[in-house]
């Protein structure tokens, strides 16, 4: 069974306080206009009208080579965590998405990455998994690179 893994609360609680982001800024507010923003917290897309922070993010423990920076999205105000076994809101609205299977060490397992249908994201997902050294899937826009979710088994 796949697990989909959205960023940590308390991470996302210090950046809605004003925490630096991985840039070490702080995150620019700002207001969706109801398409395009999808929340890495409650892996919803946040409602049109919504305050929203927009900041860089690093889904890496440490920074080496493979350790990919870029802009997110989260919701202004508190929000409750997405997951779990069910396809998050935001992974329903693009035609595809960039997929790529990363090791325990964090690195990504060559020959795993690549643009898959909306409709074969789960399974594409679960090959990767499968793949000997893969212990996790980053699911990424495949229009602009920017980091959505993690995936998992178990």
């Amino acid at each position: 069974m796949l697990r989909y893994i959205a960023l940590p609360t308390h991470q996302v609680r210090a950046l809605q306080a004003g925490a630096p982001d991985a840039y070490g800024n702080t995150p620019e507010r700002g207001v969706s206009n109801g398409a395009g923003n999808p929340c890495r917290h409650c892996l919803r897309h946040i409602p049109a009208g919504a305050g929203m922070l927009i900041l860089s993010h690093c889904p890496f423990p440490t920074l080496q080579p493979y350790a990919e920076t870029g802009p997110i999205f989260l919701c202004e105000n508190a929000c409750q965590a997405g997951g779990g076994s069910d396809l998050p809101a935001i992974l329903t609205t693009s035609a595809d998405y960039l997929l790529k299977g990363y090791g325990p060490d964090e690195r990504i397992v060559y020959g795993t990455g690549g643009v898959v249908s909306r409709e074969d994201l789960a399974d594409r997902a679960q090959v990767i998994l499968d793949h000997h050294g893969v212990a996790s899937v980053h699911v990424r826009s495949a229009r602009n690179n920017c980091y959505l979710l993690r995936i998992f088994t178990g």
